[in-house]
C-alpha cells in the first residue's frame, strides 16, 4: 500500500513510494497502481530532491507533450543529476538538449536517421534473426538475452555505424556502464557513477578515432552520413557527431534487446496469446505494440518544468521535476480496457487501442523507434514460427539493476519439436 510517509518542505504530503526498489523489478506494476490510485501526481523525495510522479496516462502524455517541460540542464535547473552543472548537457546528446539545441541537432540528425535508412535494414535484420535462430533450434533452446536480443542489437548497431562484428561486442560494457547510470542519481552507488564516467569516456575515446576515420575516408554507414550533413550552412562538429553516435548505441542496444526480451516473457506466460500469434503470424506488428504497451523496456523519463505551469489542474513551479511513468500509464483502465490483460489483437481492432508511450512523445519522439520495431517484429516472429514448442526453464527470472531501462539479465527458453 502506498501511504503519505510525512511533508516535505513545501507544506505538501511525500508519498512513500517504492516500486523502485529491487525487490519490486519483476514486477512492478502493482506498485504502480497503489500509485495511480493515490492521485494522478504523486510527490515523493529522491535523495535529497522533491519530485512528481506522473501516474496515469493523461498525465503523463500531458507532460511528454507540453510546451513547458524539457530537461532543463542548460539552466541549471535538473533536479535528478544535481552533479552536472549549469550549462552542462550530460554525455552532449542531444536528448538531454531543450529547444534551441535540441531543435537543431534533431533536424540535422533526422537528416540521416531516416524511417527509409531503418527500412533498408530489414533483410540484414531478418539474416540476423535466422542465424541466431538456426543455433537455438539445434541447441534445442536459448537464453533469449544473450543467444537473440543482444546479438542481434549489436550486429545492427554495428553495421550502422560501420564497425566491424569482432569490434562490436567492445559496446556491450561501455553501453552497460552508461544506460546503468540513466537512472537518476539517487538510485546509483558512488562505484556505478564511476563506471558511468569511465564508460562514456572509453566510449568517446573510440567513437572519436571512428569518426575521423569516416571523415578522412567516408563509407556507406550512417557515421559518415553524418559527417557529410550539410543543411543552411550548419553542419555537425566532430564532438557532435560522437555524441550522437554514443546516443545511437545508448539509445538502440539494450532498450531493443528489453523489448524483445519481454515480448517472448509476455508470449510464454500467456500460452493463449503466444498459440494465437503462431497461427495468425500477421499479428507480429500489432503484438509488438502491444508488448510495448504491457511491459515496456523503458518503465519511466524524467522532466523538469522549464517554466511555471499547470497540468490537469495540478500546478508545477520552474525546476520542478517530474518523473514520466508511462509504465503506469499504460496501465491505466482509463485509457486502456482490462489493461492488465496481455492481449496482441489490442492494436490490430478497429479502432485500436489508444498511442502508447513506449517510445515517449512530443520533441523528444525516439528517433530510432522504425529500427527497434522492424528488429522485434522479425526476431519475436521468427522465433516463434521456428520455434516448435517453447516453454520457460525456470519462472525464476533475475532482472537487471536497471529501474529506468527494465529487464532480465537473462531468460532461459526451451525448444522442442521445432519446424527447422
Amino acid at each position: 500500500m502506498v501511504t503519505n510517509a510525512g511533508t516535505d518542505v513545501r507544506g505538501g504530503d511525500v508519498v512513500d513510494f517504492d516500486a523502485f526498489d529491487p525487490v519490486h523489478r519483476p514486477d512492478p506494476y502493482p506498485r504502480y497502481r497503489a500509485l495511480r490510485e493515490t492521485a494522478p501526481f504523486c510527490p515523493i523525495r529522491l535523495g535529497d530532491a522533491r519530485v512528481t510522479l506522473a501516474t496515469t496516462y493523461d498525465g503523463c502524455a500531458a507532460v511528454l507533450q507540453g510546451a513547458h517541460w524539457g530537461r532543463g540542464y542548460s539552466d541549471g535547473l535538473n533536479p535528478f543529476r544535481p552533479g552536472v552543472a549549469p550549462g552542462e548537457v550530460p554525455g552532449g546528446s542531444f536528448l538531454a538538449m531543450d529547444p534551441p539545441d535540441h531543435t537543431r541537432l534533431r533536424g540535422l540528425v533526422s537528416r540521416a536517421f531516416t524511417p527509409r535508412a531503418s527500412l533498408a535494414e530489414t533483410p540484414f535484420v531478418g539474416r540476423t534473426v535466422d542465424g541466431l535462430v538456426d543455433v537455438a533450434v539445434a541447441q534445442g533452446g536459448l537464453d533469449v538475452v544473450a543467444g537473440l536480443a543482444r546479438p542481434l542489437s549489436l550486429a545492427v548497431m554495428g553495421r550502422l555505424l560501420g564497425v566491424p562484428a569482432a569490434e562490436a561486442p567492445l559496446f556491450l560494457g561501455w553501453i552497460q556502464g552508461i544506460t546503468r547510470g540513466t537512472d537518476p542519481d539517487y538510485l546509483l552507488s558512488p562505484a556505478e557513477i564511476v563506471v558511468r564516467t569511465a564508460a562514456a569516456r572509453d566510449l568517446g575515446r573510440y567513437l572519436f578515432d571512428l569518426v575521423a576515420a569516416r571523415r578522412a575516408q567516408p563509407r556507406d554507414d550512417l557515421v559518415s552520413r553524418l559527417v557529410a550533413i550539410q543543411h543552411d550552412q550548419d553542419v555537425l562538429t566532430e564532438r557532435e557527431v560522437v555524441e550522437l553516435c554514443a546516443l545511437l548505441l545508448a539509445a538502440g542496444l539494450d532498450t531493443t534487446a528489453n523489448l524483445v526480451t519481454n515480448g517472448v516473457l509476455a508470449l510464454l506466460r500467456h500460452p493463449d496469446q503466444l498459440a494465437l500469434l503462431r497461427e495468425r503470424p500477421e499479428l507480429v506488428a500489432a503484438a509488438v505494440e502491444e508488448m510495448l504497451r504491457y511491459d515496456p523496456p523503458s518503465q519511466f523519463v524524467t522532466r523538469v518544468a522549464l517554466a511555471d505551469t499547470t497540468v490537469l489542474g495540478h500546478p508545477f513551479r520552474r525546476g520542478d521535476g517530474v518523473v514520466v511513468l508511462s509504465a503506469s500509464g499504460h496501465r491505466d483502465p482509463a485509457a486502456f480496457a482490462d489493461p492488465d490483460r496481455f492481449d496482441i489483437t489490442r492494436y490490430a481492432a478497429s479502432p485500436p487501442a489508444r498511442r502508447h508511450l513506449g517510445f515517449a512523445l512530443g520533441l523528444h519522439y525516439c528517433l530510432g523507434a522504425p529500427l527497434a520495431r522492424i528488429q522485434a517484429e522479425a526476431a519475436i516472429g521468427t522465433l516463434v514460427r521456428r520455434g516448435g514448442e517453447l516453454s520457460l526453464v525456470t519462472e525464476d527470472i533475475e532482472y537487471r539493476p536497471n529501474a529506468a531501462l527494465r529487464g532480465p539479465d537473462s531468460l532461459l527458453v526451451n525448444i522442442t519439436g521445432a519446424a527447422g
